[in-house]
């Protein structure tokens, strides 16, 4: 007689996998977080500690917020087949539009930034209208907007900087969540807010790996699970306490948590999510699947475009001015995330906690060298040096594959 199994039983082989092999089969989606640690070790050590003062990491978030942002939307672009280069320039134009209405014409902070958001969602909607229904490549109409918006936002501003910004809108990225508790030297309530999210953090991972032993999927071993839940974990704690200590957490950094996990759900548990990776893994059989490939394409370039918005209002509320050069190589920040993120040039690969990881590391690479005083130049040249390593990995395992 045939003896049964139950799903559990199935997934446990699994489990008792090497840790090493089972890294060898993952190694995008570890390399990235390893790397991470590895970089953030080395400049901690490089700048005798500076790194980790609560007033640093304050600033790397602030100074990092809006690459995260766009990231999230040029993750999905990525994803589907395409390539937007024009946020950048899109960033800055709503920048100096925000100038314009709150600081020229004098409207409330609220109206100008709804207003600039439906703005960048049409601009988003416009390209992705001639790259969908047109099938013109997405390269040629994003470099034609970033020169488009970069010259609309010289006309608006007419070749002067606009501000400042009232003082409510700047909170949005120079404010932080208010202490319920009045503490002195230790914001409680960001503590608690950290705690909060590790602890949602622990029980929504271990409850996704319960459901995919329950349905016999290949999951990772258990001691690896819990290193990684325990490592991310200690560091939201770790990071939360280091930021109470200061000012407690920033308010663009809840904006920005809020858009993470908003992605991180619409690309692992919605439909629409699994169709974009579908549509940039084989464009063809996912129309011939009945997905809409047009509607999708055109999505997520209005999505980008509200988010390349959202990143323009973060950065011109943190530098409490509109500049004609604000968003100048911004574009490439952001797609430089995704890729060393671990988002395949060719589509279809890609996670949103890679790009967010990936925005960090350029964070944390930009922060480190300018604290250890390495000039722009070269900068430039390691940053450089670090995308084409990314994906020279990535091109080289496709291929051994």
């Amino acid at each position: 007689m045939e003896q049964q199994h139950s799903p559990a039983a199935l997934a446990a082989p699994s489990d008792s996998r090497p840790v090493l092999d089972f890294l060898k089969h993952n190694f995008r989606e570890y390399g990235m977080l390893i790397s991470l640690v590895a970089i953030m070790a080395f400049f901690q050590v490089m700048t005798d500690g500076t790194l980790m003062q609560p007033l640093n990491l304050t600033n790397l978030v602030l100074q990092n917020s809006y690459i995260v942002i766009m990231a999230l939307g040029m993750l999905l672009v990525i994803v589907a087949g395409h390539i937007d280069l024009s946020v950048g320039s899109v960033c800055g134009f709503i920048g100096a539009l925000a100038a314009v209405l709150m600081v020229s014409y004098e409207w409330h902070f609220v109206p100008a930034s709804l207003v600039c958001l439906l703005v960048g969602g049409v601009i988003g909607g416009a390209q992705g209208w001639f790259v969908a229904f047109f099938r013109i490549p997405s390269f040629i109409v994003t470099l034609a907007g970033m020169l488009v918006f970069k010259g609309l936002a010289l006309a608006l501003l007419q070749g002067q900087s606009i501000g400042p910004f009232p003082e409510e809108f700047q909170m949005l990225s120079s404010g932080f969540i208010p202490d319920l508790f009045s503490g002195e030297n230790l914001r409680l309530t960001s503590l608690l807010i950290g705690v909060a999210a590790a602890a949602l953090l622990a029980l929504s991972s271990l409850r996704a790996r319960n459901n995919q032993l329950r349905h016999g999927i290949e999951t990772e071993p258990f001691g690896l699970f819990a290193l990684k839940l325990a490592v991310f974990a200690g560091l939201l704690v770790f990071f939360s306490y280091m930021l109470a200590s200061y000012k407690g957490l920033p308010n663009v950094l809840v904006v920005m948590a809020l858009l993470i996990v908003a992605f991180d759900f619409l690309t692992a548990r919605t439909i629409v999510g699994r169709r974009i990776y579908a549509l940039g893994g084989n464009e063809k059989a996912a129309k011939l699947s009945g997905i809409k490939t047009e509607r999708l394409t055109f999505a997520t370039f209005v999505t980008m475009g509200v988010l390349a918005a959202l990143a323009g209002l973060v950065f011109a509320a943190r530098l409490n001015t509109a500049t004609p050069k604000a968003g100048l190589g911004f574009e490439l920040d952001v797609i430089a995330a995704c890729f060393i993120g671990g988002a395949s040039a060719s589509g279809g690969v890609g996670k949103v906690m890679g790009a967010v990881i990936g925005a960090f590391i350029m964070g944390v690479m930009n922060n480190g060298m300018s604290i250890m005083g390495i000039g722009i130049d070269y900068q430039q040249v390691i940053k450089g040096l670090v995308l084409l390593a990314a994906v020279f990995v990535d091109v080289y395992n496709k291929n051994k594959s």
